[in-house]
């Protein structure tokens, strides 16, 4: 069997519809009379997406007249009121997750009187909340909206122009949530489901080949699709194994699966795709992708995610922790929290990583030290208080929320963890200055209340450093356990195959993610007749309906692979 092709940056998924391209054809089934709403998220192009649609409209004799839904939001302050959190108040960085609807950002939903010689356009977020006839959906992927935000271009739901730039915190915490819960609830109506990554002309799917789309998504082997991000602690590896953004500064941030922003390419590989996210596959078919017990438990958050961390030639992550539980659900709105494990992708026995505290850590002066370097700039040696252990290839750290930790530099760490990615709390950034010059946020007193002094000691290594165990074996292959706790909802394990030798496996329900560790690649064939060949560094998730499946390795040389799943 030959070696697998490279990593692909762009995974492609053949579909039966047809991906249509620009406006002409997909106006072509409007009728004058009709109202026709266009939703999507604040950071689409609406001018031009509004421009095209009427333009398209005019090229077949047809009037349109327009309404936009942003005119029609509450005032700003009203809104800032809506979302505010009274725990959080005056926390720069964090909010609460919102739970305002879609409806709570307008003053009144506008009441348009459809022309009979005209199509009305209704066009921006909520326009599916007035009365319509026809209803698209016009995405953008959520990378773009952090990038406007980032680089003070964007702004936030409901924001006018003139209040300032947007925030993150706003973008992450108040207009995601808000949006996505909104997109959810409208999928099965949508007509028409545009992406408009190229405003001028957008590729699309209309709302059949979107659901058969879908439909056929949740029955087989799919991966989405990878972004990178640039970070001041950010390395190279990516770059250089990957082939991924040569010209960013680095390759910090490798979201392989990260379900809030990942999305799936359907289409051909040469020819128009829409990029659709993973959200939406799991809002449609929960129980198809999640499993029913999996679906019961988490509703329709896909729980597990897979990100690449990426120091090589770059710098030591923060030490920070992740939240409690409790902490997680009552001051940020997660329902579940930001468990994490450490895989060692590229590391060794001269790299590190920081892992839970000394023996006998003196938690007071930790804390003085730590505000100290927020406030005066003071630099300390983090070691005195937090362990640290070598970088070993293919060693799993296991991080329950509430334990010190940090990969240091020179490594890639493959991370395999509960969804929630955004709350990093800090205890120390080594003084690290953001692009602006002003020093990186840290999160002293978040960090400290979440702070579990049980994981200290030789309980660290006992727990959090677990040995393989063998679960069951064949001629020329074996899968382990490398990584389970009680109080972590998932599991990690790891198959190693021999060249030549096949593994059978089944998702008893719940859903698989795999990622090839070490090797070329792996054919996975499901008994359903859908194969996927998934090369070094790549990750798959095998939706809970695909029940069994067999595992070759790829090439001449063995192959490991791990795979997740919620036990």
């Amino acid at each position: 069997m030959s070696p697998v092709r490279g990593y692909e940056a762009e995974p492609c998924h053949a579909i039966t519809g047809v991906v249509g391209s620009g406006y002409q054809q997909a106006v072509a089934g409007l009728s004058p009379g009709q109202v026709l709403a266009v939703d999507g998220p604040v950071a689409v192009d609406w001018e031009t997406v509004a421009a095209g649609i009427c333009d398209a409209l005019a090229a077949r004799e047809i009037a349109a007249k327009q309404l936009d839904m942003r005119d029609h939001f509450a005032p700003w302050e009203d809104i800032l009121a809506l979302t505010s959190s009274a725990v959080l108040a005056d926390d720069p960085d964090f909010a609460p997750l919102s739970l305002a609807g879609m409806a709570d950002f307008f003053g009144a939903v506008p009441e348009p009187v459809a022309a009979g010689s005209a199509v009305t356009l209704v066009f921006g977020p909520g326009a599916s909340l007035v009365a319509h006839d026809v209803l698209w959906y016009s995405d953008l992927p959520k990378r773009y909206a952090e990038a406007a935000i980032t680089a003070g271009t964007g702004r936030n739901l409901g924001q006018p122009a003139g209040t300032g730039a947007g925030t993150t915190r706003g973008l992450f915490y108040i207009d995601w949530p808000v949006l996505d819960r909104h997109r959810d609830a409208i999928a099965d109506e949508i007509n028409l489901w545009l992406d408009t990554q190229d405003p001028d002309r957008p590729t699309w799917l209309d709302g059949p080949a979107l659901r058969e789309a879908l439909t056929d998504l949740a029955g087989q082997p799919f991966r989405t699709r990878p972004t990178f991000n640039t970070t001041s602690w950010g390395g190279h590896w990516a770059q250089q194994e990957l082939g991924m953004s040569p010209e960013a500064p680095n390759t910090a941030l490798g979201y392989e699966l990260i379900a809030p922003e990942s999305g799936i390419l359907v289409g051909s590989q040469d020819g128009p795709r829409v990029e659709v996210p993973l959200q939406v596959l799991v809002a449609v078919h929960p129980e198809d992708v999640l499993g029913e017990l999996v679906h019961a438990a988490f509703g329709t958050s896909f729980p597990i995610r897979f990100d690449y961390l990426d120091t090589v030639g770059g710098g030591n992550l923060s030490v920070h922790c992740h939240p409690q539980s409790d902490y997680m659900q009552r001051v940020f709105g997660w329902p579940y929290t930001q468990h994490e494990t450490y895989y060692m992708m590229v590391g060794g026995p001269d790299r590190q990583v920081f892992l839970g505290l000394q023996q006998d850590a003196d938690l007071d002066a930790f804390r003085r030290e730590a505000d100290r370097a927020v406030h005066e700039s003071v630099p300390f040696d983090i070691e005195r208080y937090v362990q640290t252990f070598p970088a070993d290839q293919h060693q799993l750290f296991l991080i329950p929320g509430g334990t010190p930790h940090g990969s240091g530099e020179g490594n890639v760490v493959l991370e395999i963890s509960a969804t929630p990615y955004l709350y990093s709390l800090r205890f120390y950034d080594w003084l690290r200055k953001d692009r602006a010059g002003k020093q990186r946020p840290v999160h002293v007193g978040h960090a400290f209340q979440n702070l579990d002094p049980a994981r200290s000691g030789d309980a660290v290594a006992r727990d959090l450093v677990q040995s393989p165990q063998t679960l069951r074996s064949g001629d020329g292959w074996h899968e382990d356990v490398i990584g389970r706790l009680p109080e972590m909802f998932f599991e990690v394990r790891r198959l190693e195959l021999a060249a030549g030798t096949a593994v059978d496996d089944t998702t008893e329900g719940r859903f698989h993610i795999l990622n090839v560790v070490e090797g070329d690649g792996i054919l996975l064939e499901a008994h359903s007749g859908h194969r996927y060949e998934l090369a070094y560094a790549e990750t798959l998730t095998v939706p809970a309906s695909v029940g069994t499946y067999r595992v070759q390795p790829l090439g001449s040389r063995p192959v490991h692979y791990v795979k997740a799943f919620v036990r």
